[in-house]
C-alpha cells in the first residue's frame, strides 16, 4: 500500500496538466464520424512543438491514472473531491499550496491509513460473502445427477472415464479446460487460447491434483472446488478471496515420469567417493 501510495502522490504533484478539461468527456465524443476523424490533425496544431506534446501526453496519462485510482477508492466508500485534487496540483505549481509541508505529510498519512482499513474491511466483507455464496451452491451441485463428493470436500461428476491408468502425482497431463466462477464469469479458457495446458499433476491446487486421478486418457470431468482446495482466503489476480471455482477438464494425455535407470544410480553412486577424494586431494 505504502509503495503505491508513492506512485499516486508522484502522480498528483507532477500532474500541472490536470486542469478541469481533463475529467470532462471529450467535446469530440458526441461529433459525426468526418468530425472524428479530423480530431487528430486539430489536436496536433494545437501544440507549437513536441516539447508540448509530450507534456500534454504525460498529464493525459496521469489524468487517466488519477481517475483510475479515485474510482477504486470509491468502491472502498472514499469519494475525494477532484476540484480539490486539481486545486492541489496547481497551487502546487504556482508555489502557493493552502497546507504547509508538515500538514501535507500528516493529512497524507491519515488517507493512507483511512485507505487501508477501509480495503480491509471489504476484503472480509467479501470473502464471507463469497464463502456463504460457495457454500450454498456446492450445496446445491451435490444434488445433481452423478456427482461425487470426496472427503476433502471436493466434488466432481465425471462426464466420461476415459480409458487406460488414471494419472499419477508425478505424471504430466495434458488438458483442455474452463475454469468459471459460481456466476459463471470465466477467468481461464484453453479452448479460446487455442491450445492445452500442460503441467506435472502434483504441481497445481489441490483440487485439480485430486480431481483428475477421478479420470483416465480421453475422459473429461466436472469439477467444482472449495476455497481451501483453491486459492482460500486470499485468492488471486481475478479469483476473489474464498471462492469457489467451477471447472470443465478434458483429459487429453498423460505422460510418465522418466523411469529411474538403476544402472546409472548405481555408476554415480560408485563414482561419488572418488570425487570426494579428488576433492580433498586438492585443497
Amino acid at each position: 500500500m505504502k509503495s503505491l501510495f508513492k506512485v499516486t502522490l508522484l502522480a498528483t504533484t507532477m500532474a500541472v496538466a490536470l486542469s478541469a478539461p481533463a475529467f470532462a468527456a471529450p467535446a469530440t465524443a458526441a461529433a459525426p464520424a468526418k468530425d472524428a476523424a479530423a480530431a487528430p490533425a486539430a489536436s496536433n496544431a494545437s501544440f507549437k512543438n513536441d516539447d508540448q506534446k509530450s507534456a500534454y501526453a504525460l498529464g493525459a496519462s496521469l489524468g487517466r491514472y488519477m481517475e483510475n485510482s479515485l474510482k477504486e477508492q470509491e468502491k472502498l466508500g472514499i469519494k475525494l473531491d477532484k476540484t480539490q485534487l486539481i486545486a492541489g496540483v496547481q497551487d502546487a505549481f504556482a508555489d502557493k499550496s493552502k497546507l504547509s509541508d508538515q500538514e501535507i505529510e500528516k493529512t497524507l498519512q491519515a488517507f493512507e491509513a483511512r485507505v487501508k482499513t477501509s480495503a480491509q474491511a471489504k476484503m472480509e466483507k467479501d470473502a464471507k460473502e463469497n464463502a456463504d455464496k460457495g457454500k450454498t451452491f456446492r450445496d446445491a451441485f451435490a444434488k445433481e445427477k452423478g456427482v461425487k463428493t470426496s472427503s476433502t470436500g471436493l466434488m466432481y461428476q465425471v462426464e466420461k472415464a476415459g480409458s487406460g491408468e488414471a494419472p499419477k502425482d508425478s505424471d504430466t497431463v495434458v488438458v483442455n479446460y474452463k475454469g468459471t466462477l459460481i456466476d459463471g464469469k470465466e477467468f481461464d479458457n484453453s479452448y479460446t487460447r487455442g491450445e492445452p495446458l500442460s503441467f506435472r499433476l502434483d504441481g497445481v491446487i489441490p483440487g485439480w491434483t485430486e480431481g483428475l486421478k477421478n479420470i483416465k486418457k480421453g475422459g473429461k470431468i466436472k469439477m467444482v472446488i472449495p476455497p481451501e482446495l483453491a486459492y482460500g482466503k486470499t485468492g488471486v489476480p481475478g479469483i476473489p478471496a474464498n471462492s469457489t471455482l467451477v471447472f470443465e477438464v478434458e483429459l487429453l494425455d498423460i505422460k510418465p515420469a522418466p523411469k529411474a535407470d538403476p544402472k546409472a544410480d548405481a555408476q554415480a553412486a560408485e563414482a561419488a567417493p572418488e570425487a570426494k577424494a579428488d576433492a580433498a586431494n586438492s585443497k
